[in-house]
């Protein structure tokens, strides 16, 4: 008789726990996986994904504004309808989520729609079935979850990028607290779609964290946009009246809004899951502690993506699920590189980025050469739009590698993806430089600038 029920248990039915336990059963793993909610997770269920839905459906406005330009007419009487575009979100998640499950009991997963609490560091109770199960490993992947201000006067008013996906009627009016991508990104996608949008961030600028180049670009062209964006400030209550929602704020603005969405970060989802009891270790921000192994303080306990908070991507978590998998079941340990991972900002325009920023480079490296260049799309040339697009190469001046790269505008995204495999290769600019141009692109630009680049040097410490 077998000593344990399962060779590996996941708690997590998102990107990274369903890629551990699919990966862990092809290697002759026994696995069974609980998962609360939805199978796929944030990404799949409300994030990336429908995320991504709503930014495209927020881009037709100005397409049809652009089309003008181009000698299309009958496009100007063109209507909304929020209802239909949540439908067919919905419908899209549907197919995904089955996808998913047909995906894991394809590969001989034991796939449970329950809440899973740890007892012991081998033992799982399963809440909606009422009874315990043991595993010799087991794997947290319980992702992570908005953060609201509980103490704000008003609070159980405003929503999270959760809500958002579901609401019955659109907002005409909407404010969103964040400065985050999450933030920047909904701020965008209301705006698209029509919606009188305002930001309001705690910070002196958007997407902390980010190349300061870009942040200051992005800034500018949402305000061009119509959004309007309010730093340094934060609310102070949420008062609910008959016709709306009524934002006042510590610097003494009043926002009046159909709806108020807080994005002001996320935390590791790791409540309720026993995991304190059975000792395993949490950081400071209350993520669970791992080693590059993604093991636990306890022996038998692993954990991988958002709820770990490493880099909380859903490719990042898919990876580290991957690594676990092969590692402990496969006889091939395998740790994931957690450098130079490329990301996106899905905001209007999006921003693309692989690498370290201008301020990381110069308190990495002595010498920092840094080219930059911003022009009007070619696209734009005819729609009349007065979009900017930025691009930036960040170098170390020493031994010319590559060390950021960092885009605002269109297709951002798609460059920075393979950009990335150039980065962790070790690219060079005189590699860039060597490299023909394809044209007419605005890719172009990242090879053809040769212009003489700022250079910034630290002098050493005494």
């Amino acid at each position: 008789m077998a000593e344990f029920d399962y060779d590996l248990f996941v708690i997590g039915g998102g990107s990274g726990g369903v890629r551990a336990a699919r990966i862990a059963s092809q290697h002759g793993a026994k696995v069974g996986l609980a998962e609360e909610y939805r199978y796929g997770g944030t990404c799949v269920i409300r994030g990336c994904v429908p995320k991504k839905l709503l930014v495209y459906a927020s881009t037709f406005s100005e397409t049809f504004e652009d089309a003008a330009g181009y000698g299309w007419s009958g496009v100007d009487n063109a209507s909304f309808d929020w209802p239909t575009l949540i439908a067919n979100k919905d419908r899209e998640l549907d197919r995904l989520e089955g996808a998913y499950l047909r995906n894991l009991e394809g590969a001989g997963v034991t796939a449970i729609r329950s809440r899973a609490v740890l007892e012991s560091a081998h033992r799982v109770f399963l809440e909606a079935e009422d009874r315990h199960v043991t595993a010799k490993t087991v794997l947290i992947a319980t992702g992570g979850t908005p953060n609201v201000d509980a103490t704000l006067p008003g609070v159980e008013h405003v929503i999270t990028s959760n809500e958002a996906f579901h609401l019955e009627r659109f907002p005409e009016r909407i404010a969103i607290a964040g400065g985050g991508y999450i933030a920047v990104e909904f701020a965008c996608i209301f705006n698209g779609l029509g919606a009188e949008t305002t930001l309001i961030y705690r910070g002196d600028e958007i997407l902390r964290g980010f190349d300061d180049d870009m942040r200051t670009a992005l800034h500018a062209e949402m305000e061009r946009k119509g959004i309007k964006i309010i730093c340094g400030d934060v609310f102070s209550k949420i008062e609910k009246t008959d016709a709306c929602l009524m934002g006042h704020t510590r610097a003494g603005h009043v926002l009046a809004a159909d709806q108020i969405m807080f994005a002001i970060g996320r935390r590791p989802n790791t409540d309720g899951l026993g995991l304190e009891a059975v000792g395993v270790e949490f950081d400071a921000s209350g993520a669970i502690k791992v080693d590059e192994w993604s093991q636990t303080s306890v022996p038998s306990i692993y954990a991988v993506g958002d709820v770990t908070n490493r880099i909380n991507l859903t490719p990042v978590a898919i990876r580290e699920g991957h690594a676990f998998a092969d590692t402990v079941f496969g006889g091939r340990p395998v740790k994931v590189d957690h450098r130079t991972v490329a990301s996106a900002v899905f905001s209007q325009p999006e921003i693309g980025t692989v690498g370290l920023t201008e301020a990381e480079a110069r308190a990495a490296v002595r010498v920092v050469d840094v080219y930059k260049t911003a022009f009007r799309p070619m696209f734009h040339t005819l729609s009349g739009r007065e979009e900017r697009m930025v691009m930036k190469l960040v170098v170390d001046g020493e031994s010319d590698q590559v060390l950021g790269v960092h885009i605002l505008g269109h297709a951002a995204a798609e460059m920075a993806q393979i950009l990335g495999i150039l980065l962790k290769k070790g690219v060079t600019k005189a590699e860039f430089d060597a490299t023909i141009a394809v044209h007419p692109t605005a890719a172009e630009e990242l090879v053809t600038m040769r212009q003489a680049p700022v250079r910034y040097v630290r002098e050493a410490a005494e």
